[in-house]
């Protein structure tokens, strides 16, 4: 795996950037082979906030998680174990879905223990709720007024320039989103 480490409002030290690629590393224990991927870290420091950031973008998976402590290792220590929750349900949900050779099942190794969960895994999803709505013709600015208005944090709008739909979301960092549906 590539690393691709870097710190805002933090100098990344070789033994923070040690730490950080010796405990991704132990996520290769879940795959047959050592997948080639990038691993993507921002850490950052905000107001004595230790935040940690890893993606790690892969064929047919991504893998993502965010992590908020007060020490900087103990923010790593759990970031990486959200993703090995994730590894274990994504692994969990291909093994009960996808039983033909070549699928994603085959990319990870079947000794793992299964994952204990909260709540029990369906094979189907269930939708709770279904709402109907006119989109209204407008610009990203006004359904961002929309969208605090209502107190959502996202919104689904119709851009008044060319009539696609799209959605502008409130991300973590207090800051606004707009995803646009490609014509």
């Amino acid at each position: 795996m590539n690393y691709n480490i870097r710190g805002e409002n933090l100098d990344v030290t070789p033994a923070l950037r040690d730490y950080v690629e010796k405990k991704v590393n132990k996520l290769e224990r879940y795959f047959d082979t050592t997948p080639i991927a990038d691993v993507n870290v921002r850490m950052q420091v905000l107001n004595n906030q230790h935040i940690i950031e890893i993606t790690i973008p892969m064929p047919q998976l991504l893998l993502r998680a965010e992590e908020v402590h007060q020490d900087m290792y103990a923010a790593i220590d759990s970031v990486v174990e959200k993703l090995e929750r994730q590894i274990r349900k994504h692994k969990t949900k291909v093994n009960r879905k996808f039983r033909q050779e070549g699928s994603l099942k085959y990319m990870f190794k079947n000794d793992l223990e299964p994952l204990e969960q909260e709540e029990p895994l369906t094979d189907e999803l269930e939708v709770v709720r279904k709402k109907r709505f006119n989109l209204k013709p407008m610009d990203a600015e006004e359904a961002i007024l929309q969208m605090d208005m209502l107190g959502h944090n996202f919104f689904v709008f119709s851009d008044a320039v060319n009539g696609s739909t799209n959605v502008v979301y409130k991300r973590r960092d207090g800051k606004y989103g707009l995803i646009e549906s490609e014509a």
